[in-house]
């Protein structure tokens, strides 16, 4: 069984992934920035709790030394903590706050890829999972028979986007690592104000299956509950 670690895992897309792992028998170690709800979660969850911050380099040091001195190494890398701007108005949107969204849904996965790549590297078959979305597919947004074409999302979409091209980079800058890319669809979460149109657990469908993979599994995918897509 493997050792899992995911980050943003008190609550939405990254519980329900945890809750899912465990039941298959998997070590998961439950990253969050908060400790009192992290501590919570990973406690009914029957995890292990990690505090971590994506947008701070000390605390995603701390972070990896915490589980280098426990577990030694992990297996699978779910990079999963994102944050949304609610602000879809060109005319109002500033540099801070794409500043701010990037920070953590590119930016923040760079940080954590960095600090565990030591860690990835003492497993067997070791993996990275970015959770990005249809939200940053070229294809999807021009799709009028998609809902990803009716949202208007400059900063989210705009970091996705960045996220899923940073994993197919990833994927051949590190050939001894699969990387690849989870969409997990319009899922009720935090994010949208659960207005989407799948469970928590049907969003977790591409997370779960890219985190559990066998040896030889492809690497610099994008990939949904379906299976491969394009970008």
């Amino acid at each position: 069984m493997a050792i899992i670690f995911i980050t943003g895992a008190n609550k939405g897309l990254g519980h329900e992934a945890a809750r899912r792992l465990i039941g298959l028998g998997h070590t998961v170690l439950l990253g969050a920035r908060d400790a009192e709800r992290g501590r919570q979660a990973a406690d009914a969850l029957g995890a292990r709790f990690v505090q971590i911050d994506v947008t701070d380099d000390a605390s995603v040091t701390a972070a990896a030394a915490d589980v280098a001195a426990r577990e030694g190494r992990i297996d699978v890398l779910v990079n999963n903590a994102g944050i949304n701007h609610r602000n879809s108005d060109p005319e109002t949107i500033t540099g801070a706050d794409a500043l701010r969204v990037f920070d953590t849904n590119v930016a923040g996965v760079v940080r954590v890829t960095s600090a565990f790549l030591p860690l990835l590297r003492k497993a067997e078959d070791p993996a990275i999972v970015n959770v990005s979305s249809g939200m940053g597919s070229l294809a999807f947004t021009h799709d009028p028979d998609r809902v990803e074409s009716t949202a208007i999302a400059p900063l989210y979409a705009a970091s996705k986007s960045a996220l899923t091209m940073l994993t197919t980079m990833y994927a051949k800058a590190l050939p001894d690592i699969r990387v690849n890319a989870a969409d997990p669809g319009y899922t009720a979460t935090d994010l949208n104000r659960h207005h989407g149109t799948q469970t928590v657990a049907e969003g977790t469908d591409a997370i779960v299956a890219l985190a559990t993979e066998g040896p030889g599994a492809g690497s610099g995918r994008f990939v949904d509950r379906e299976g491969d897509i394009g970008w």
